[in-house]
């Protein structure tokens, strides 16, 4: 018998044996709720980005500064968007409660109509400012392919966070206050 017959059962047998592990821990491992997401911007200036409110009103995020941001991109027939709205609504509650300590909040209209929008919040509740962004500024200079996706800038006008995923109030508000405690 070859050496190489001899040695070919082994070489299956260990090939195998890391294969059920790897299996076994990919079951056995929790999935994080909620993470941050890599990012080119995390830790730099948040990109100088236009938006406009329905009105035609300009939205300039750079006016922003002093406090703390949150973006939350939004379309009205995202599924997922619609899940984490509830929790959108008291996250926002809850930074008012705060007065001027609190995080201002705008959810940023990606490929949706103004009409579909305005009836998904008058269905689901929420009162905070919608932007729209119909030059893609948001859109291209945040990367943001899908939605939801939900951006943290702090009082500088430095991005702090990202999430792709759902997001809790709960989440929000415990990663601004360790944010600020700076942690």
């Amino acid at each position: 018998m070859s050496a190489e017959r001899r040695l070919a059962p082994w070489i299956a047998g260990g090939v195998a044996v890391v294969l059920v592990g790897l299996i076994a821990v990919l079951i056995a491992a929790a999935p994080e709720q909620q993470s941050g997401a890599a990012t080119t911007l995390l830790d730099r200036p948040a990109p100088a980005v236009l938006g406009e409110f329905e009105d035609g009103t300009p939205f300039e995020l750079s006016r922003r500064r002093g406090s703390w941001v949150v973006l939350n991109f939004f379309t009205s027939t995202c599924i997922p968007c619609r899940n984490e709205h509830p929790e959108l609504v008291a996250f926002v509650d809850q930074q008012r409660s705060l007065g001027v300590d609190g995080a201002e909040f705008y959810t940023i209209v990606q490929h949706d109509e103004p009409d579909s929008v305005n009836s998904f919040f008058a269905d689901n509740g929420g009162d905070w400012p919608i932007v729209y962004d119909p030059n893609f500024s948001f859109q291209n200079g945040f990367g943001v392919a899908q939605v939801p996706e939900t951006w943290i800038i702090d009082p500088n006008g430095v991005v702090r966070g990202r999430v792709i995923a759902e997001v809790t109030a709960e989440f929000l508000s415990t990663t601004i206050q360790r944010l600020r405690e700076g942690a």
